[in-house]
């Protein structure tokens, strides 16, 4: 989440007005994230989150988000429900800008999570991927492997000014993946962000998850390694096993895993962190002027991709099947 563009305050009430929730009462930017424009509003009813999507969103992926929340909501995911205006639209159109209204989720990330969290975050993770089994609409993963590539060319010629020889490195893993990525795995709807500050706690239980502007049809087991990537790393970037123990069983007793998407773990965290490596980087060379935003270190995922480049089995994960 961040604030990209700012609302004039009458133009926010009129568009709350279009919606039964009262009127506005106060609003302010939320200044995490890198991807949207979001605020949190406070009405007569009680408070929801508006979201302003910027140029990174396609307008056209928007109808996908929000029926898939509605749909997970539906199938009891704790998860944002968007809020139909009047008209019963869920989808307006505010500052120039594609705006949306959700419910607020109540619940807290954790900054340091620890075991029995991850374990919470694999059930929920494996829950959701159960409920979107018979979600219709399809959305390709515009940052599958086949988008890293491109997205590399584009973080331009001063890769190297973050650390010399990362331009090297990265068109070096970009080869390796690109010829060994897997095909066959189980496929789904993945969350493709669950990164802890989108998982929210009430004390020791998860209440729930939120960002799914990621969210696409891919092989479930990535969305697993995403998070291996994620959760289970220290402060130090040491990989914690136990953490990873947690969360791959907490995800097996809801769904399995296949003996194939076992053994492509290593080759898909090594993937997973190279995606993040590259959008970190991106944003760092071109994050823009003035934006309520700090851009995260590209560099934390660089070593985490030589972490996953040493493991030679997915047990280095702390499961065995």
């Amino acid at each position: 989440m961040a604030v990209y563009t700012e609302v004039a305050d009458e133009e926010l009430a009129s568009f709350i007005g279009s919606y039964d929730i009262g009127a506005l009462l106060s609003f302010k930017g939320i200044a995490e994230g890198v991807e949207n424009s979001n605020f949190l509003v406070h009405t007569e009813a009680g408070y929801f989150i508006l979201t302003l999507y910027e140029k990174r969103v396609d307008p056209a992926d928007l109808p996908f988000f929000l029926t898939l929340l509605q749909h997970l909501a539906a199938k009891n995911i704790n998860c944002p429900t968007p809020v139909a205006a009047r008209d019963g639209s869920v989808l307006g159109t505010l500052a120039e800008r594609p705006a949306a209204l959700v419910t607020f989720l109540e619940g807290m990330w954790v900054k340091r999570p620890r075991p029995e969290h991850c374990g919470a975050l694999g059930a929920a993770m494996a829950g959701m991927h159960v409920a979107a089994q018979d979600f219709a609409m399809d959305r390709p993963n515009a940052l599958a492997v086949s988008g890293w590539r491109p997205l590399f060319k584009e973080c331009g010629p001063n890769i190297d000014s973050v650390t010399p020889g990362l331009s090297e490195a990265i068109a070096a893993e970009l080869d390796t993946l690109e010829n060994n990525w897997p095909n066959g795995l189980p496929r789904g709807v993945i969350h493709a962000d669950l990164f802890p500050d989108n998982v929210f706690f009430l004390g020791k239980d998860l209440s729930g998850l939120i960002d799914f502007y990621f969210a696409c049809q891919d092989m479930l087991a990535y969305d697993i390694a995403i998070c291996l990537n994620a959760w289970c790393f220290e402060p130090d970037l040491s990989f914690n096993v136990t953490k990873a123990r947690a969360l791959l069983n907490g995800y097996a007793r809801v769904r399995p895993l296949t003996e194939a998407e076992f053994q492509a773990l290593p080759l898909l965290a090594r993937g997973a962190a190279l995606r993040f490596l590259l959008t970190r980087l991106y944003d760092w060379l071109s994050v823009p002027e003035g934006a309520l935003v700090t851009p995260k270190d590209p560099l934390e995922y660089l070593k985490k991709l030589r972490f996953h480049q040493s493991v030679d089995s997915a047990s280095a994960y702390g499961l065995s099947l």
